[in-house]
């Protein structure tokens, strides 16, 4: 079971965890967020043209028996 912290201790405690993170440049945050949205777009297309392949084989294959 954890213990009670007081309020005022935890908010120390978060400010001090906070002083260490190390927080990316606005560059990093900006190619990071690019590099981001290519890859959704990428994968976006590829579903895409893969869902259509296979939508167009199955089409062909179902109507072999006709």
């Amino acid at each position: 079971m954890a213990s009670k912290i007081n309020p005022f201790t935890f908010l120390q405690q978060v400010r001090s965890e906070t002083s260490k993170v190390t927080w990316p440049s606005r560059r990093e945050t900006l190619i990071s967020t690019a590099m981001v949205l290519a890859m959704v777009i990428f994968a976006s297309l590829f579903f895409f043209a893969s869902d259509q392949v296979i939508g167009w084989v199955l089409s062909l294959v179902l109507n072999l028996g006709k």
